[in-house]
């Protein structure tokens, strides 16, 4: 038998380690800019064209390489800031792997001009698909500009699904600003064709004032700031009253890396419990200042993973100097329980507003029979039966409930569906199931199957759902026209996402038009929308356009996926909320709407809308090995 196992070359491993290290436009960005950081770069500019697929240029005043590591440092597993596998648990740089270079060489082609402070001149480096196709001496200023071209051009399946324009600008955009916000101290900025910004080096505070000074202001954040022999945090969170329900900004930082830490997000979430809205949640900047001896980086290849030694420890660390921030500094309103007195504002005219008065009778109580017969009561006092005829105005018209049942189509009939749910004996002699509700959040009734446990809310945004989905679909969505239209500011990546779906928006009941600046303004929404919800709705949408999750290929949102995560968005947005108290008509009438659906079991997302306790579970719940 002939050998079979061979040894890949080095331009083939350096397409797989590409598909590890370089996902996007954006993960080229980040390597770069952290390889001029290492370089001691003050200044680092960069230059995008067509979103990264054509160009991705980045210029800095770092210190440079010489002929000999800038050739070296294209080449697989090079690199200058490790030496032996202990140096992984000292790292003090932001590279070590070698990987990023090569890699990005290995699917697209790289130029570079390099120049150190002993060389008078300096070097001109072309590489495409890992092979060197020159280099020369080149007249160059102090640092090294690197230019990436031609992203993903000899592998096609990887350039197909990147996605459009508008959506991989925003993933660039957002990646300059975690850079941007790590490297304060530096001199950035981005030219996007579209749009430049440039930020001065300045401190922590700063940066986030210049970053995002369309959307955040000074007077939302605290300051959190605490020094132990673990772990010094220090940065700025958002009072709770600016917490927000779409587009939260949370960034933890350690040792000047940008991290993903589930873990500690938990706990600055306990620290606003009782303290925000349900569904929202608020702003933090966290830097961690650990020993590097305590963290591992080496988990994941783009380095935003990482494993703490003493996380443990550093919780209470963590909650306790939130919730000191927010005890300290949160303007919440106190009583002076001590006073006795009042305080009367004056009037707008200066009079002097007088004690209210209430005139009532102490006799009369109406949960007694004979408080009707008593005789000196007076009959103001009184409640008065007050005759009524509304019946008569809808003598020979349907029900409400008839007409909505008659013109909505239903693969599943409601009857069939509530017979193999509910007990049918009950349903043949008209009795419907009783509601309870517990905890202001579960409506629980009962099925031939056994209790019943309904989430009211998931239920609603199930029911919502459906209905904005059909008249999406049949273009019998209505328009209203605002009387005084709805100004909202959008940033860079949410006017990107407009641009894309504006069409489909309208198509949904949303008309867009610019104002000034970063302003635009709704001047019609959905009539089915609440007013109050026109402006966060909107937001949620185009904030849906960018994510990463959704896998949309290198083409715009089709009208039927928008559509879909439209319906969804008002639905929950117009759902009943945990913690609203029901009547037991309005939990009938839910629950009713509930099971007349295809499939009332999950919500769009998945989640499970109702559960059933079965009778040997309940009685489970009783037996007891002592005989009582």
């Amino acid at each position: 038998m002939s050998d079979i196992i061979k040894l890949l070359p080095d331009s083939v491993a350096n397409q797989i380690a590409a598909g590890e290290v370089i996902q996007r436009p954006a993960s080229v960005i980040k390597e770069l800019v952290e390889n001029s950081v290492d370089a001691g770069a003050t200044e680092i500019s960069l230059t995008i064209l067509d979103a990264g697929k054509t160009l991705i240029q980045i210029v800095d005043n770092g210190t440079g390489m010489s002929e000999t590591d800038v050739r070296m440092a294209f080449e697989r597993h090079a690199t200058s800031k490790i030496r032996k596998a202990d140096d992984l648990f000292h790292l003090r740089s932001m590279g070590f792997r070698g990987e990023a270079l090569p890699s990005i060489c290995a699917i697209s082609e790289v130029e570079v001009r390099t120049r150190t402070d002993e060389n008078p001149l300096g070097t001109h480096l072309v590489i495409e698909a890992s092979k060197v196709k020159m280099q020369e001496a080149c007249a160059a200023e102090r640092g090294t500009v690197i230019s990436v071209k031609r992203l993903f051009f000899n592998v096609p399946a990887r350039r197909k699904f990147l996605k459009s324009d508008s959506v991989e600008l925003s993933n660039i955009m957002r990646e300059f600003e975690r850079l941007a916000l790590v490297n304060h101290n530096l001199r950035m900025s981005i030219d996007t064709g579209s749009k430049t910004i440039s930020l001065r080096p300045g401190t922590f505070r700063q940066r986030i004032e210049e970053i995002w000074k369309n959307s955040l202001k000074s007077e939302h954040l605290l300051p959190v700031n605490t020094d132990t022999r673990l772990v010094k945090i220090e940065g700025f969170i958002s009072r709770p009253e600016f917490a927000r329900r779409r587009n939260p900004l949370q960034y933890l930082i350690v040792n000047g890396r940008n991290m993903r830490h589930p873990y500690f997000h938990k706990a600055i979430m306990n620290c606003y419990d009782q303290l925000i809205a349900p569904g929202t949640q608020p702003c933090y900047f966290l830097m961690f200042t650990v020993d590097p001896d305590t963290i591992d980086v080496n988990i994941h290849p783009t380095k935003n993973e990482i494993k703490f030694e003493n996380e443990q420890e550093i919780w209470p660390i963590l909650t306790s100097a939130v919730k000191l921030s927010l005890g300290r500094f949160s303007a919440v309103p106190s009583i002076d329980f001590n006073s006795d007195t009042v305080e009367i504002q004056p009037l707008r005219g200066g009079e002097v507003p007088t004690e209210p008065r209430i005139s009532f009778n102490p006799d009369y109580n109406p949960f007694l029979e004979s408080a009707k017969e008593h005789k000196n009561i007076d009959s103001r006092y009184r409640p008065t039966k007050v005759e009524s005829n509304w019946q008569s105005l809808y003598e020979g018209l349907p029900s409400s409930r008839q007409s909505e049942g008659a013109s909505q189509e239903q693969s599943v009939p409601a009857d069939d569906l509530q017979s193999a749910i509910f007990d049918q004996n009950e349903i043949q002699a008209g009795i419907t199931p009783i509601c309870l509700q517990y905890s202001l959040k579960y409506i629980i009734t009962t099925s031939h199957d056994g209790l019943m446990i309904i989430d009211q809310h998931r239920a609603h945004v199930k029911i919502l759902y459906e209905d904005y989905l059909k008249r999406t679909g049949n273009s019998s969505i209505v328009s209203q026209t605002l009387m005084f239209p709805e100004t909202v500011s959008l940033d860079e990546s949410q006017q990107a996402a407009l641009a894309e779906v504006q069409d489909d928006l309208a198509g949904l009941g949303f008309n867009v038009e610019y104002s000034d600046g970063t302003d635009w303004q709704i001047m019609s929404a959905p009539a089915m929308l609440k007013p109050h919800d026109i402006r966060d709705v909107l937001l949620r949408i185009l904030d849906s356009v960018t994510e990463d999750s959704a896998n949309y290929g290198n083409e715009q949102l089709s009208s039927t996926t928008l559509r879909e995560k439209a319906a969804l968005i008002m639905a929950r947005s117009g759902a009943i909320r945990r913690g609203v108290r029901l009547t037991v008509k309005e939990m009938e009438d839910l629950t009713s709407r509930l099971f007349s659906l295809p499939d009332p079991m999950l919500t769009p997302n998945g989640n499970k809308v109702y559960t059933i306790l079965s009778e040997q579970q309940i009685g489970r719940l009783f037996d007891s090995a002592a005989i009582l």
